[in-house]
């Protein structure tokens, strides 16, 4: 699968901030109502401080078999900076998707959508540019605040932002454990979204594409932490 080019992405804050505040008037919130029948989950991690390791699984839906993983590594363009994230981490993230056989309806991505500060978190950058459905799943909150959510499985409140805008979710995926924030990424609406993550969390706090492309994330790391840990060993002997 293609992905548009709609910016450059070596920029600094200044030109990133227009960029996520032109962006962000063209996420559309409303779900085509077309059916589902592979999902996707994609996360990032990184094996170094300037390299970024992307994985993508393929589902299918709603049985969750899986049907075809990536995984794509490059350079960070931008460093670490809260609320520009999406600069550091979907170029990799883009990567991993063209290299797909098996194209996705939907994708649930390890990050925020709507409920950044210019509603233009990772989920909605990259489901812009992916054209796709797209549901940010994130573990922490970034923005806004929300009321104490019941205890049971299913349960949920809105996030809220400053203004009251309701810019996402607070949902509980089990009972008793800590919910996970929800917010639109690109061509869904919020109830939709919530749906979704539900049906696709049979087990687990997270759901099972965003677990599954975390587990391969951390299963590709290994060799570099191993290589890594030789390298200090070998530094180690010759000091």
């Amino acid at each position: 699968m293609k992905a548009r080019i709609l910016h450059p992405w070596r920029v600094d804050i200044t030109a990133a901030r227009k960029i996520q505040e032109r962006l962000s008037r063209r996420v559309s919130p409303s779900w085509p109502g077309r059916p589902v029948r592979r999902i996707a989950g994609a996360d990032v991690s990184f094996p170094c401080r300037a390299r970024a390791l992307a994985a993508v699984v393929v589902l299918s839906y709603p049985d969750l078999v899986l049907l075809e993983t990536a995984i794509a590594e490059g350079p960070c363009p931008m460093p670490y900076v809260p609320g520009f994230l999406s600069f550091r981490e979907v170029p990799v993230l883009l990567d991993a998707f063209e290299s797909l056989a098996c194209e996705p309806d939907l994708i649930l991505f390890d990050g925020q959508g709507m409920a950044h500060p210019r509603r233009l978190g990772l989920a909605s950058h990259a489901g812009l540019l992916l054209n796709k459905p797209s549901i940010g799943c994130a573990k922490s909150r970034l923005f806004g605040d929300h009321d104490p959510v019941p205890r049971s499985k299913g349960s949920s409140r809105p996030l809220r932002a400053p203004d009251g805008e309701v810019v996402g979710a607070v949902l509980r995926t089990r009972t008793g454990v800590r919910p996970v924030y929800i917010s639109v990424g690109h061509k869904i609406d919020l109830d939709t979204a919530l749906q979704f993550v539900l049906a696709v969390s049979p087990r687990y706090r997270i759901p099972e594409p965003v677990r599954m492309a975390d587990r391969l994330t951390r299963e590709a790391r290994r060799p570099v932490r191993v290589a890594d840990r030789l390298t200090k060993e070998r530094t180690r002997r010759t000091r």
